[in-house]
């Protein structure tokens, strides 16, 4: 943890995206925020964004001088990224970042994994999933999150750079607007986004991959070493929320066959 007198330069990249401008508006009052995104025309009113285009590492070496930590949101975010979208965003992109932040002294990356990286065990319903089992991605956009996950170990075991991976679920305020129970199984509401990323921010573990979801009761997925080691206490489940009501599926709701198309 930082002590009473510093305040940590966090760098998010993707604030203008769903999970990014939130964490923006959230973080703002603990940390002191450099904001990127592509295009200043992405920022709300009143907002400044450094640009950079992922591809170009000396656009994003640029945004590192001072940095104490990275979260790493930007990206092509669907599991329907064709192959041009991830290669070049989430393939290139993410060794762009971390060698940046290699180069210019940063402690710590936080990067944005997914469910995706093995939603293959979610497609044939073999659950529970633990964080250490053998990558199963269902997309390309799950490959593009292994091959993340698997540079940041090269990274940190290399180069001593602080890695911390967060799988995170479905990020929406309403999670009671999906038909699919999985869906509301993964949902990372936005008060538990922002405790989870200060977690990663701040926890003294220096690398691991972690799920980042909410307490769901039919969540599938092991969160034990997101509690353990980064303290994340989650407090908000779906079936809180006003109008919900949980059908109980014994061994967890069935999961269709073209999962994560539409999804």
């Amino acid at each position: 943890m930082t002590d009473s007198t510093t305040t940590r330069r966090v760098l998010i990249t993707g604030a203008a995206g769903g999970v990014g401008s939130h964490l923006a508006e959230t973080l703002a009052g603990h940390y002191d925020l450099v904001l990127h995104d592509r295009s200043q025309d992405l920022a709300p009113p009143g907002v400044e964004l450094r640009t950079a285009e992922l591809g170009v590492f000396d656009e994003v070496r640029a945004l590192m001088d001072g940095i104490d930590t990275v979260v790493h949101l930007a990206g092509a975010a669907s599991p329907e990224s064709p192959w041009d979208a991830v290669l070049d965003a989430n393939l290139i992109g993410v060794r762009n970042v971390l060698e940046a932040a290699r180069d210019a002294g940063v402690r710590r990356v936080v990067l944005a994994s997914s469910n995706h990286a093995m939603g293959m065990y979610d497609r044939y319903e073999q659950w529970p999933v633990y964080p250490d089992q053998l990558p199963r991605a269902d997309s390309l956009y799950g490959v593009s999150k292994i091959f993340g996950e698997a540079l940041g170990q090269f990274y940190h075991d290399e180069h001593g750079l602080d890695v911390i991976n967060l799988r995170i679920g479905w990020f929406t305020d309403d999670p009671l607007a999906a038909q699919e129970d999985i869906l509301r199984a993964m949902w990372l509401s936005p008060g538990d986004c922002t405790r989870v990323v200060r977690s990663a921010i701040e926890a003294e573990v220096t690398f691991g991959r972690y799920y980042a979801i909410s307490d769901n009761p039919n969540r599938r997925w092991a969160m034990t070493n997101t509690q353990l080691e980064l303290g994340y206490r989650p407090q908000d489940s779906w079936t809180r929320l006003p109008g919900a009501t949980e059908h109980v599926v014994e061994g967890g709701a069935d999961v269709r066959d073209t999962w994560p198309l539409g999804s």
